[in-house]
C-alpha cells in the first residue's frame, strides 16, 4: 500500500488545483474606453497602455467603445470574464450615471470592482467672441436676460462637463440649454465654429484655442487658478464654492482575483509616481490620485453620493 501511495504521489502534483491562479496576463490586455478618441480618458488610457505593456510582458491595448453616455463600453466590460485581461477606464461620468440613468443594464458597484484611481484635472469655461462676455458676471448677467435661451456644448449627457454646466447654472440662478454632443471633440469644435457659444472643456485641450484667440476663457474650475492658464481667475472667484472637475480610474468585471487586482493597482502606482508620468500629467493639466483599492472603492462611494445632491440641485434629467 506505501508504494502505491509513493507512485501516486507525483501525479497528484500535476493535477490543476482549486484556487491556484493560471499565470496572468496570458494574453494582450485591453483598456475599454467608453468615450471617444481624444478625450481625458482616452489620452488616459493611451498614456497608460505603454508602461503597463512593459511591466505585465503583454501588449495593453485601448478600444474606444463610446455610445449611450458611457453605458455601451461599461457594459460589455460588466458582462467580461474577471480574469484580468479586460479593464474600463471610468470616470466621474460613471458616478453621475447611478442617479441619472436607473435603467441602465449595470450596476457600478455590484458588477464591476475598483482597481485603480489615475488622476484629478479641472474644466476651462469658454465662449465664443460673439457671446459678446468675457466674464463670469457679465455671462450671468447675460443669461438672467434670456433666461434658457443661451446654449452650451457637451461632450454628452451625464459626463463632468455637463454637470458642471448645470451646477453652475443653479448655482448662479440662471438657466441653460443643453446641446450633447458624441465626444469633446465635437463639442470643441462646434463652439469654436460659433455654433454653440459656450462650454466646459479640459484645460489642456481647450488652452491653445484660448491662447490663440479662437475662443474667450473665462474662468477655470478648481479652488486656484491653474498654472496652465495662470492670468485666468477661478470660476470661484465670482461663484463662491463652485468647483468641477474630472477623475480617472480604472476598474474591472465583479470577482477579479484579488492578487491580480493588486498588482494592477500597484503597477498603475508605479506610473503615477515616476517623473515621466508626473511629467506628462503636468502637461495635460491633471494631478496623480493614488489610492489603494479600499480607498478608491470609499471614493467611487462617496461620489455616487456626492454627484447624486448635484443633480438634484441642478434638477438635471437625462433627455
Amino acid at each position: 500500500m506505501r508504494r502505491r501511495i509513493l507512485l501516486a504521489a507525483p501525479s497528484l502534483l500535476a493535477l490543476p488545483r482549486p484556487g491556484w491562479a493560471q499565470a496572468w496576463p496570458s494574453r494582450p490586455v485591453r483598456i475599454v474606453v467608453p468615450f471617444g478618441l481624444g478625450g481625458s480618458a482616452d489620452i488616459a488610457a493611451r498614456f497608460l497602455a505603454e508602461p503597463l505593456s512593459a511591466a505585465l510582458g503583454q501588449p495593453v491595448v485601448v478600444e474606444n467603445r463610446p455610445g449611450a453616455g458611457a453605458v455601451i463600453g461599461t457594459d460589455v466590460v460588466a458582462k467580461s470574464a474577471p480574469d484580468g485581461h479586460t479593464l474600463l477606464l471610468m470616470s466621474n461620468t460613471h458616478t453621475a450615471n447611478e442617479t441619472l440613468l436607473p435603467n441602465r443594464p449595470y450596476a457600478l458597484m455590484r458588477d464591476l470592482t475598483p482597481v485603480a484611481a489615475i488622476n484629478i484635472a479641472f474644466h476651462v469655461l469658454a465662449v465664443h467672441a460673439s457671446l459678446g462676455v468675457r466674464t463670469v458676471p457679465e455671462l450671468v448677467g447675460k443669461a438672467k436676460v434670456v433666461p434658457g435661451r443661451l446654449d452650451y456644448a457637451s461632450s454628452g449627457p451625464g459626463t463632468p462637463y455637463h454637470i458642471a454646466s448645470e451646477v453652475f447654472a443653479a448655482m448662479a440662478g440662471i438657466r441653460f440649454n443643453h446641446i450633447p454632443f458624441r465626444g469633446s471633440n465635437e463639442a470643441r469644435t462646434a463652439l469654436i465654429a460659433g455654433q454653440v457659444p459656450m462650454m466646459f472643456d479640459a484645460i489642456p485641450t481647450m488652452r491653445e484655442q484660448i491662447v490663440n484667440g479662437r475662443v474667450i476663457g473665462l474662468g477655470t474650475t478648481g479652488l486656484a487658478r491653474s498654472p496652465l492658464l495662470p492670468d485666468l481667475p477661478t470660476v470661484a472667484e465670482a461663484l463662491p464654492g463652485f468647483e468641477a472637475s474630472i477623475w480617472l480610474g480604472l476598474m474591472a468585471p465583479a470577482g477579479l482575483p484579488a492578487s491580480i487586482a493588486t498588482r494592477l493597482n500597484d503597477e498603475v502606482g508605479r506610473v503615477l509616481a515616476s517623473p515621466a508620468g508626473r511629467d506628462v500629467m503636468a502637461k495635460g493639466g491633471a494631478e496623480p490620485m493614488p489610492m489603494s483599492i479600499a480607498e478608491f472603492d470609499a471614493f467611487l462611494r462617496r461620489d455616487i453620493e456626492r454627484q447624486r445632491e448635484w443633480i438634484r440641485l441642478a434638477k438635471i434629467e437625462m433627455g
